[in-house]
């Protein structure tokens, strides 16, 4: 069942906050399974909470299924192949993840009915994690305010237990609006909101220079105004994503860009509007859960892989840039880089390490993580060294290889879950340490109270 599942998102590829089949596969089958299902939560129209259960402790397992936009490809092939130009393909996995965690869902609630055990298990349907917040909107809202402890995972090239922070983000867009005149005959007489797009990004460029190490500042030109160079852009846009380590630090990392943009449009005579689009907080790791859940992949053991997946994935690791294959040495080491470009899936578990590591990125987990202790882990879904984000891990989402990881990492959150609803210490050691690790920091979204979740394209045209 679970591979049908994740075979048909991974078919319908739909990108964030319009993941509405998806969706609804997912809300069916919990529903057959006993489930009680809640949708658009949040103002999510494609968000949903699935519920077994009526009592405390109360688990959340977190599911995702959106797909990434460009990515389109076939399946099983060790080539560039798109199925449809410029389609959407899963590049992170999501077709696997939502799957993964609904098995975990399932598996809580089959061993809760047969031990009548208390509690509650709780599947957070989660859209738009690349770049919409689907969870930082639930958690805004309060959805995770009753829960004891939440659990996640994500495809990788790797099985292992997640041990690090994030980068906390905040996603502004803004519009600048000038005058449109002749370029040529009239210049004198426009104010181009391009020019002030380009004024600003100049001016963030140069503000790199007295940020901290760990800040991360991208931007993309939205609207250029046009493809006229004899007409003077009276409309321009540009979206940024504003990272730091910590929620005040991006705070105040995005107040200086707002200030670049208003310099822009005073050096130009144009006028700027801005918003907060999306927000992560940074990610709160939870060593008590961690090792427990490290302790159950242990005894689990990675699927046994067969040479027909060898082969394969020596094929996609030989698509890869040498400083892909560099890149990814860095993270096993000199032997374990030897050993995975000859046998190019991981089929084993990686030590646990207590040292925490940092990651560039951001994922709206962390705003859960934030609410409630949460743990996560990493299988091989994809051969060594495949980057997120590639058609090589959109090629590799139906592999037998693919849905065991997935079902590996489904069996270590259900059996994490399952000692904590049964292990009152062990929840309790948790919460405490998120206590500690907060260091008296309260939760506030750096979303704003009036922001809704967008809502699609598909919405629209059914309402018309």
């Amino acid at each position: 069942m679970y591979t049908q599942l994740s075979d048909q998102i991974w078919e319908f590829a739909e990108t964030r906050f319009e993941e509405f089949q998806s969706a609804d596969l997912l809300c069916d089958a919990l529903e057959k399974e006993g489930f009680t299902v809640k949708k658009g939560i949040a103002g999510l129209e494609t968000g949903f909470v699935a519920s077994y259960g009526s009592a405390h402790p109360v688990i959340a397992i977190l599911g995702e299924y959106d797909a990434l936009a460009g990515l389109s490809q076939e399946a099983h092939s060790n080539s560039f192949d798109p199925i449809i130009k410029n389609g959407n393909g899963h590049g992170c996995g999501h077709n696997l993840l939502g799957v993964g965690s609904l098995a975990a869902a399932i598996a809580v609630k089959d061993y809760m009915k047969e031990h009548n055990l208390a509690g509650t298990v709780k599947f957070f349907g989660c859209p738009a994690e690349e770049s919409g917040y689907g969870k930082t909107f639930m958690a805004r809202d309060g959805f995770f305010k009753d829960v004891d402890a939440a659990f996640s995972w994500h495809p990788a090239t790797m099985n292992a237990v997640m041990n690090c922070t994030a980068n906390a983000v905040i996603h502004a867009h803004f519009k600048f609006k000038g005058r449109s005149s002749h370029a040529a005959a009239s210049p004198h007489l426009g104010r181009s909101a391009l020019d002030a797009v380009e004024l600003m990004n100049v001016g963030v460029n140069y503000l790199r220079e007295h940020m901290i190490d760990e800040a991360r500042i991208h931007y993309a030109v939205t609207n250029t105004g046009g493809l006229a160079p004899n007409v003077v852009q009276a409309d321009a846009e540009v979206t940024y994503l504003i990272r730091a380590p910590k929620p005040y630090q991006t705070k105040e990392l995005y107040d200086r860009v707002v200030d670049c943009a208003r310099g822009a449009a005073l050096m130009t005579q144009t006028k700027v509007d801005y918003e907060i689009q999306g927000s992560c907080h940074n990610l709160i790791p939870n060593l008590t859960l961690e090792k427990v859940m490290h302790q159950y992949m242990q005894e689990i053991g990675a699927t046994p892989v067969t040479e027909q997946d060898i082969n394969y994935a020596k094929t996609i690791y030989e698509t890869l840039t040498d400083e892909d294959k560099r890149s990814a040495a860095l993270q096993v080491g000199k032997q374990g880089a030897s050993q995975l470009a000859k046998r190019p899936i991981a089929d084993f578990i990686a030590p646990f390490s207590e040292k925490e590591t940092f990651m560039g990125g951001s994922t709206d987990v962390a705003d859960v993580s934030w609410n409630v202790p949460t743990a996560q882990c990493v299988t091989s879904t994809w051969a060594f060294g495949t980057p997120f984000h590639t058609w090589q891990a959109v090629a590799q989402g139906k592999e037998s290889y693919a849905h065991n990881a997935m079902l590996l990492a489904g069996k270590a959150i259900a059996c994490t879950a399952i000692s904590t609803l049964e292990n009152t210490e062990l929840l309790e050691n948790a919460k405490k340490e998120l206590l500690e690790r907060l260091e008296g920091e309260a939760y506030v979204p750096l979303i704003p109270k009036e922001l809704k979740p967008p809502k699609s394209k598909q919405t629209v045209y059914q309402t018309i």
